[in-house]
């Protein structure tokens, strides 16, 4: 990452003057960025909150301290604290630490001239890993179409969603867990309050990300902290209640075995115990439980950031009204599960319409009529693209359309170039959406101008949505707002945008909804 930052900025005269770099702030909070290639100015490495560290470790986020003169915003702040989850977030690992709590903000015009809309990017990680820095989501070009990007990291996995009832009892609002949630909230409110010394319109902010920050952009939705903190959302891949969001009872017990598998009393002594150890030796000592997916570390229904179900929230219309783009990609993660494993996955979670879901995946006749579709897969991949994202994002967005609020549906199914035996993966759309395209790592790919093009595009849908609340713009194929019908766009294989006139899988979301049902009944 270093040297394509340094790459990037080879030509800059090593003498330029810190007079001509680019200064913004307020008193007290004064920053130097530095220009950005191609144009514009980027301020890297802000401070929004303390470091979380010692007595804040599973607090509140406490607001930045002011500085005097004017800090240095040339270089990102570290990743927080995570595991190592495979090799697209080794870096952020290895170099990371506990005082994270940093965002980034970019411009396309220095000085401003006029305010431009705002994005607020969450990056994906299963609320584990990941973070808001390098060129991926940065050095794009995003930002110009005409927004101001921000980008961020907040805490997670043990440091980020641990509950307990130690934790609980501390807290005034009687609630433990979702501190990662508490940290975007609070970056939302530096955004409000500082983004128009930047360029940005703090009342026109689109908050956006993709497989956990999809989720996560979901659940700020259903937050009353939330509330009004931004007028449009994003989600990619990733749906408010999907997996499930747990009750703060269930995420306490998680707490609790964590004190237990490092050997600490339960209560106050335990978690006082906890709060000393260094970050590294905890996500060491704690070992698969620090990796645990979906009910490991993740948001619960705290009764103060969360109170409510977000599935609840959404089918009952109470989410925040405003515009909503959503989508999937066709393949997403995949799945080598044997065909008798699956057979027993359906039966196990389907409950009484497994009858009916075994039909719909071919499994019905004894492997004799096994389902394969060249866009979606097997019927393993089908079935873990479709309850994990196409049914919970698709019904997601049928409940927003029913509350009243605009709300435009995608699939994306094109794969990255190079990669088309495994499909639209997983995150094979960021290239497209960033306008960054990586030369090496799991997205990196033979890019051609058929991509370009397309990514040219998708940044055209996502910054007309960003300023005006519709995706939709001169030259562009048309994109129809979901309705009864639950049109949608698909972005296909070819790299061309088409509205489609039947709903995303249907038949197998129906059956989802019905499967949704069954399960509300009786939870928060």
């Amino acid at each position: 990452m270093l040297a394509a930052l340094v790459l990037c900025f080879a030509g800059a005269p090593a003498d330029r003057a810190q007079s001509d770099l680019p200064v913004a702030g307020a008193p007290g909070h004064m920053l130097r960025g530095r220009a950005r290639h191609g144009g514009g100015a980027e301020f890297l490495g802000i401070p929004y909150a303390r470091p979380p560290v010692g007595p804040l470790r599973w607090r509140p986020p406490v607001p930045a301290r002011p500085w005097k003169g004017i800090r240095d915003a040339t270089s990102f702040g570290a990743p927080c604290p995570q595991p190592v989850l495979g090799e697209w977030n080794r870096r952020d690992a290895e170099g990371s630490r506990e005082d994270c709590l940093y965002l980034n903000v970019i411009t396309p015009v220095w000085p401003p001239k006029q305010p431009l809309p705002v994005m607020v990017w969450l990056h994906g990680g299963a609320n584990m890993g990941g973070s808001g820095v390098g060129e991926l989501y940065n050095d794009g070009t995003l930002p110009g179409h005409g927004v101001v990007l921000v980008t961020l990291n907040y805490r997670l996995g043990v440091f980020g969603f641990m509950a307990d009832p130690a934790l609980t009892r501390e807290s005034p609002h009687h609630a433990s867990g979702d501190y990662g949630l508490m940290d975007q909230i609070l970056a939302l409110g530096w955004v409000r309050a500082n983004i128009g010394r930047f360029g940005g319109d703090a009342h026109n902010v689109t908050l956006f990300g993709q497989s956990a920050g999809g989720m996560d952009t979901g659940i700020l939705m259903t937050s009353p902290l939330a509330r009004g903190l931004f007028q449009k959302a994003i989600a990619e891949s990733g749906a408010a209640f999907s997996p499930p969001v747990a009750p703060l009872a269930e995420a306490e017990h998680i707490g609790e075995a964590a004190l237990a598998d490092l050997h600490l009393p339960a209560g106050g002594a335990g978690i006082r115990a906890m709060r000393k150890i260094p970050a590294s030796d905890l996500i060491a000592q704690l070992g698969g439980e620090a990796t645990k997916w979906p009910r490991g570390f993740a948001p619960d229904i705290d009764g103060w950031v969360i109170p409510q179900s977000p599935a609840k929230v959404f089918a009952a219309g109470h989410e925040a009204p405003i515009p909503l783009l959503l989508g999937t990609n066709s393949r997403e993660f995949g799945s080598n599960e044997p065909l008798d494993g699956l057979r027993a996955t359906i039966r196990r979670e389907a409950g009484d319409l497994a009858p009916q879901a075994l039909a719909l995946y071919g499994l019905a006749n004894g492997g004799k009529d096994v389902a394969s579709d060249p866009l979606y897969g097997s019927a393993a991949d089908q079935w873990a693209a479709d309850t994990l994202f196409h049914c919970p994002i698709s019904t997601e967005a049928l409940w927003n359309s029913r509350a009243g609020n605009a709300t435009y549906e995608y699939e994306f199914d094109r794969p990255i170039p190079g990669q088309e035996a495994q499909g639209a993966v997983h995150s094979a759309e960021l290239p497209y959406v960033f306008g960054f395209f990586p030369k090496f790592g799991n997205i990196a790919g033979h890019f051609t101008e058929v991509d370009f093009k397309l990514s040219d595009l998708m940044e055209s849908y996502w910054t007309n949505f960003a300023r005006g609340g519709d995706p939709n713009g001169a030259g562009l194929p048309e994109w129809p707002r979901l309705d009864g019908s639950q049109d949608y766009l698909d972005l296909g294989v070819d790299g061309k945008a088409a509205a489609s006139d039947t709903p995303l899988r249907a038949a197998q979301c129906g059956l989802y909804r019905e499967w949704m049902a069954e399960r509300m009944k009786g939870t928060q």
